[in-house]
């Protein structure tokens, strides 16, 4: 019996690499973990879906965000900041999912409250595996907390 059972879990994944984003989904479609999954392209983006502004007013609140660091307009380390730093978001947990393994970024993130960094494999099956561990990890494992 897993920490979720009424609903599930909602990921948001902010990746504007469309390749990265297609292994994330068909990573996230292979699990039995009941989900469901929102796609934005930039951190400007994942902004205006977390505070439902402009095309995003319907947007659900995610109990997850898989964030990737260096995108355009608004990169990674910039959402962290606004989301940690919001009374109604910060409790959001979020997983950088990044292809970088600098120490700066690491660190960074972690000063910014991420709650994990993970570096995105090279090779299709271990990032199937690392997708999938972070899946399992939030939708059986974690109790997040309930979306108000």
């Amino acid at each position: 019996m897993g920490a979720r059972t009424l609903a599930p879990v909602r990921i948001l994944v902010v990746d504007d690499d469309p390749g990265d984003v297609l292994m994330i989904e068909e990573a996230l479609a292979t699990s039995d973990v009941e989900k469901v999954i929102d796609v934005v392209a930039d951190g400007q983006e994942a902004m205006e879906f977390l505070r439902r502004e402009g095309r995003h007013g319907d947007a659900q609140r995610p109990d997850v965000i898989l964030l990737d660091l260096n995108m355009p307009r608004m990169d990674g380390r910039q959402v962290l900041g606004e989301v940690k730093g919001d009374e109604d978001l910060r409790t959001i947990p979020i997983v950088v999912l990044t292809t970088s393994n600098a120490d700066t970024d690491i660190i960074s993130s972690y000063t910014l409250q991420a709650n994990a960094y993970v570096t995105k494999p090279i090779d299709l099956d271990d990032f199937n595996d690392v997708v999938h561990r972070i899946d399992e990890f939030f939708g059986r494992v974690v109790v997040l907390p309930k979306r108000g």
